[in-house]
């Protein structure tokens, strides 16, 4: 059976003594294979050994059955009694409601089927159930509170249905076209959940793979695991996945000093004192008498005793050296008036690269951000995914106050974002949202395997997409729900630097200079007295020696 279905089969004509468990199988079949179909039909036809009675009466309880509760065409042929009269057997063509509030699994009689005539008595549609009208049958669909994807709880006043969303409003629409009735299962806790190997589930994905919803929204994304488990129906938002992170603070004043020049740059003046003093030294005949001092002063353009100046080696190479230190000391004294006048900030986060060379970790409430990712061999996407870490909303509140932690969000197609709660605005003001983006992911709504809801949803996505409502109900939930004060900081968070004005000196900015000269005039001070006690104890050494020698 299972061969057959991934062929292409769809369409059963069934005659068994147990139809019962053709459908157990039949429901199986449908997990296992990967072959999807919304319109299955099922036809049963009664067994040839069974009574009369028996054979109906297994006919029929197969429509009370929760796998047929799935299969919207079904029909049973059922012998009337008394057939063999007059050489004339009459089948009753039976189906089960499947539509309306209430008692789904009752049996419809549908028409009657004469052998002799050859014809029908009412010659009605023997497949009614063509997913145009359901007369309010109950939909169930599991979903949890994330914005703007799905709002839940919202005061009436607000919104009269108290809930609302872009998941939601695709919903409504949906049964607003079919008639059917919403029925909200809350997965607050689990949120988005998980499928297990054992067949279970919790969460939204184990509400919709254990048969507990139909339905299943609120951000997910087109999993390859969960797809080989359920229906995705068409796509309905392209969404972006980053952090924002700890915003760079202001460089401490004490590395200002050094900020003129870049360590490359750093080490080129190291290495062209050490060749200016070698230079000199061979000029004074290898001498190293205060050659480091006088090469050190006179590449910060300070004077020197002129005794040095005597030999004309020597006044070639102080002359090369007195231009390279009077270059060097312009270009320093321009950068470092720049560096005092500009703000200077630390190293942004702006890469998944960034990310894992800081080792910054990165969280939310639930590891379905990286569920993208998992498949990933890139030991640069592995290594991101074990700096994720999940934390309780509370937990969250607090680590965004403390700049070790970043948080993903969504970039949504309109412009907007989605954040948590858990972000609010004193906590955004001190974040940055990242340039690069982790990846990429399709958002879908879940469903059982062939479910008969699939191609009714693509095709009213297809609409949505066709008339833009998606973007317009994108921008009218981010302005009637969303924390617009955090959603303009998150945008403008890259920016908020770039319009901060060129300030006057002011003391914070030379402080780390006095710190410079603090901390070398007490090593100066150190060595000085240092120097005065090993003089002191020459000097006694000194004068024992030669009262033992007199």
């Amino acid at each position: 059976m299972l061969e057959a279905s991934q062929m292409g089969c769809s369409d059963y004509i069934v005659q068994m003594d147990d139809p019962q468990s053709f459908m157990m199988n039949f429901d199986k079949v449908i997990h296992m294979g990967n072959v999807r179909r919304s319109d299955r039909k099922i036809v049963m036809i009664p067994s040839t050994k069974l009574p009369l009675n028996d054979s109906n009466y297994e006919l029929l309880k197969v429509l009370s059955m929760k796998e047929t509760s799935f299969v919207a065409n079904i029909l049973l042929v059922l012998p009337q009694h008394g057939r063999f009269e007059n050489q004339c057997e009459k089948y009753d063509l039976v189906t089960h409601q499947f539509v309306g509030r209430d008692n789904n699994d009752l049996p419809v009689y549908l028409d009657v089927w004469d052998s002799c005539t050859l014809q029908f008595a009412y010659n009605v549609d023997l497949f009614p159930h063509n997913m145009l009208n359901l007369y309010g049958k109950v939909v169930t669909v599991a979903a949890f509170t994330y914005k703007p994807y799905v709002i839940l709880d919202i005061d009436t006043s607000i919104v009269p249905q108290g809930q609302d969303g872009i998941d939601v409003r695709i919903v409504e629409e949906f049964c607003r076209w079919i008639n059917c009735t919403i029925e909200i299962i809350r997965e607050d806790e689990e949120e988005w959940g998980e499928i297990y190997a054992n067949q279970t589930g919790i969460g939204v994905l184990g509400s919709v793979f254990e048969d507990r919803a139909d339905l299943g929204i609120t951000a997910l994304y087109s999993w390859y695991e969960e797809y080989v488990e359920m229906d995705f129906s068409a796509p309905y938002i392209r969404t972006g996945i980053t952090c924002i992170a700890p915003s760079p603070r202001l460089l401490a004043s004490w590395t200002m000093p050094l900020l003129p020049f870049s360590l490359y740059m750093w080490i080129g003046i190291f290495f062209t004192f050490l060749y200016s003093s070698l230079a000199l030294s061979i000029a004074r005949g290898f001498k190293l008498d205060k050659v480091f001092f006088t090469t050190f002063a006179i590449l910060i353009t300070q004077s020197v005793s002129s005794t040095f100046f005597q030999p004309w080696r020597i006044r070639s190479v102080l002359g090369w050296m007195m231009i390279t230190g009077l270059v060097l000391d312009n270009a320093y004294g321009g950068g470092l008036a720049s560096t005092f006048t500009v703000p200077k900030y630390e190293p942004t986060v702006d890469t998944i690269r960034d990310m894992v060379d800081r080792k910054l970790e990165w969280g939310a409430t639930h590891t379905a951000w990286t569920f993208s990712l998992t498949l990933s061999q890139e030991p640069l996407i592995k290594q991101l995914i074990s700096q994720f870490k999940t934390y309780s909303a509370e937990e969250l509140v607090e680590k965004s106050f403390t700049r070790n932690l970043a948080f993903s969000i969504e970039i949504l197609p309109a412009g907007y974002f989605a954040i948590g709660e858990y972000i609010t605005k004193e906590a955004s003001l001190d974040l940055t949202i990242m340039l690069e983006q982790f990846y990429f992911e399709q958002c879908v709504i879940m469903m059982r395997k062939s479910s008969v809801f699939t191609d009714k949803i693509n095709k009213l996505i297809g609409r949505l997409h066709e008339s833009g409502l998606l973007l317009a109900w994108e921008t009218q939930i981010a302005l009637q729900h969303l924390d617009y004060e955090v959603q303009l900081e998150v945008k403008l968070s890259r920016s908020k630097r770039d319009v901060e004005n060129i300030e006057p000196l002011a003391i914070r900015h030379v402080v780390g200079i006095f710190i410079i000269y603090g901390i070398g005039v007490t090593i100066s001070f150190v060595v000085f007295l240092a120097e005065i006690t090993c003089c002191k104890k020459k000097c006694k050494e000194r004068k024992l020696y030669i009262n033992l020698i007199l």
